[in-house]
């Protein structure tokens, strides 16, 4: 899910920006400092939005900069174990699928893409079903569940993983296929529908 996250925090302005926009150079120092973050306090870190920034700043003995207070707005991703999400494959590789959710990409390995034996083409990068032919390959858009989420204290990667092996849940042609199958009439022996 998407979060707003209000911050504060102090940011360091250099002597060399003292000339620039406090705002646009404040921005610019957060978006360096926040975006692209992973943590598991603030999730992916998307966007640094909404800054308001004190014009008064203070200097520290040793360094010319200036040091002021800003309060700012962040917006984030943080994947909910149990949450479905839908998303583009990014990748397939032999052992599963990379699916782009959000401004993250999640692994669904092999076991966990249907209920069937699967097979890797390498040639054509595609993952096969034995019995049902069904096959998922880059470009595909997917439904999944989140089943494991591990985001670090701080840095730039994490970890998610995904299950599609449940009702309602896989590629969505193949979703689209189950639930015609499911409303087909049964017929009884005689050919009327029941």
């Amino acid at each position: 899910m998407f979060y707003l996250i209000n911050v504060e925090d102090i940011v360091r302005i250099s002597p060399d920006k003292f000339n620039n926009i406090l705002e646009n150079v404040t921005l610019e120092a957060l978006r360096v400092k926040y975006e692209g973050l992973v943590s598991g306090e603030l999730g992916f870190v998307v966007a640094v939005i909404d800054v308001k920034v004190s014009s008064l700043g203070k200097i520290i003995p040793g360094d010319g900069a200036t040091h002021h207070i800003v309060s700012f707005t962040l917006l984030s991703y943080y994947p909910e174990i149990q949450g479905i999400v839908e998303g583009e494959v990014v990748e397939v590789e032999d052992f599963g699928a990379f699916i782009r959710i959000g401004p993250l990409d999640a692994l669904i390995h092999v076991s966990q893409l249907i209920d069937d034996f699967v097979s890797f083409d390498e040639r054509q990068g595609v993952l096969i079903a034995k019995e049902t032919r069904r096959t998922l390959r880059r470009g595909d858009i997917v439904r999944a569940r989140i089943t494991a989420v591990s985001l670090p204290k701080g840095g730039s990667s994490g970890k998610i993983g995904l299950t599609m092996r449940q009702p309602f849940l896989g590629k969505i042609e193949w979703i689209i296929e189950d639930v015609k199958k499911a409303h087909t009439p049964l017929k009884n022996k005689e050919g009327d529908n029941k």
